[in-house]
């Protein structure tokens, strides 16, 4: 006889919640409806593990169990509305980022036009990828310095290209390079960074500390060595009126908003919360001028 689903589900949360896993019966759920192979909504409609699923599962508890992100266990991290391929070697998209995605959104004009896009520190592609997705005509390059995060920026825009969305361009770069992207200096509409900005030393989870890749968590002992000389580059490269989003550390905002008021070459500066009401990105107006 197969084993019965919601008791498994229920055994399995148990354990992800005695080894400190938050949102234990949540990711339980999730391990369960990727060994099925149907939508976490759908398990409702399930009644039991068939086959060698069973023994799939229990061995994704088991690793989940040891903190290992849910994300490498099922090898998918969701941004936009797109499911995105992630394992290690790149950070893992996180639900905070998807209110910066929307405010970048909204200051785009609609399908059909062709403003220009940079995404500074891409990752996965996560913010490149999900604007192409919602804005197809958009023109949207993506910089990532690791060469190990790369490989998933390009494995993800190959296959969002073969799904028809509008592709992208991944480019090898620093984000604090002088010439990173010099020939599109004053021509862009919109700039989105999700940098590396966690202070070095900080008390991390284990799924964070131990598998996120630490070239894109720590920006130096403040959390800022990457931040600010980058403020440079995104006022380089932004058109007058062009604006940008920059995520930060919630212990960043009025720091972050500082810079780019320093700076000089930006107008309408403004810090947004995530829905936990914690400071988490910092936008801005390019003025015009070369400051």
């Amino acid at each position: 006889m197969s084993p019965a689903l919601y008791p498994a589900i229920t055994e399995a949360a148990a354990i992800l919640a005695a080894a400190g896993v938050p949102s234990a019966r949540t990711d339980a759920e999730y391990l369960a409806a990727h060994v099925l192979g149907v939508d976490r909504s759908r398990l409702v409609l399930l009644s039991e593990f068939t086959g060698d699923r069973f023994d799939r599962f229990r061995a994704l508890v088991a690793r989940r169990a040891q903190r290992v992100p849910l994300q490498h266990l099922t090898g998918s991290a969701t941004m936009g509305g797109l499911d995105l391929r992630v394992g290690p070697g790149v950070f893992l998209p996180r639900p905070e980022t998807e209110l910066l995605l929307e405010w970048g959104l909204s200051r785009l004009a609609p399908a059909g036009e062709h403003p220009i896009v940079v995404d500074l520190c891409s990752g996965s592609g996560a913010l490149a990828l999900s604007i192409a997705h919602a804005r197809p005509g958009a023109r949207v390059h993506a910089v990532e310095i690791d060469p190990a995060a790369r490989q998933w920026t390009r494995r993800n825009a190959d296959h969002r290209a073969a799904q028809g969305d509008t592709p992208i361009t991944v480019h090898d770069g620093d984000v604090t390079d002088p010439a990173i992207l010099i020939d599109l200096n004053g021509r862009v509409d919109l700039v989105v960074a999700n940098p590396p900005y966690i202070p070095s030393g900080a008390c991390l989870d284990p799924e964070v500390a131990e598998h996120d890749p630490h070239l894109a968590l720590f920006g130096g002992p403040d959390g800022l060595s990457v931040i600010t000389p980058m403020v440079t580059t995104i006022a380089r490269l932004l058109r007058p009126g062009g604006a940008v989003a920059v995520e930060h550390d919630d212990s960043h905002g009025d720091r972050v908003a500082d810079l780019f008021d320093a700076h000089g070459g930006f107008a309408e500066i403004a810090q947004h919360r995530d829905l936990a009401g914690r400071p988490r990105f910092v936008t801005a107006d390019r003025r015009g001028g070369s400051r």
